[in-house]
């Protein structure tokens, strides 16, 4: 069966405008969860049409995505809330990344000091195992 490759989306254009939904689904996040990181200030450009819905644009859906990955590799909200607050007041991609680099050298130490915890807990599980498995062929 050959494998079928996933159609690469052509991403929006900025100016592009996008519905909440659309946003929603394309990013598999929760409208609720967009609304809120538009309330805690990680997406603030969004533009609002008479009545108050709201329009995204191509650069809302990039911003979300970073704010995605940036998730999945461990970031806090308030530390993408930093890096926003740096970026409001440096306007600097320079400052941004070094502090982006120190914080991921932080998650990437817990990750590592977790990891060494967890192979040390493995380890006395085979151990313990190994104890209990003489234990029964000692006694049948």
């Amino acid at each position: 069966m050959p494998i079928k490759k996933k159609k690469k989306e052509q991403a929006p254009a900025a100016d592009e405008q996008l519905s909440i939904g659309e946003i929603a689904k394309s990013l598999e996040m929760s409208q609720r969860t967009i609304r809120y990181y538009e309330e805690i200030g990680l997406l603030n450009s969004v533009k609002r049409m008479e009545g108050g819905k709201r329009i995204y644009t191509g650069d809302d859906l990039r911003r979300l995505k970073l704010i995605k990955r940036l998730k999945v590799l461990g970031l806090t909200l308030s530390e993408m809330y930093e890096l926003e607050a740096l970026w409001s007041i440096q306007k600097s991609n320079q400052v941004v990344l070094k502090r982006l680099m120190e914080l991921l050298g932080g998650h990437l130490k817990n990750l590592d000091d977790r990891i060494a915890d967890l192979n040390i807990l493995r380890n006395e599980i085979v151990e313990y195992q190994g104890r209990i498995r003489n234990k029964l062929e000692t006694s049948s």
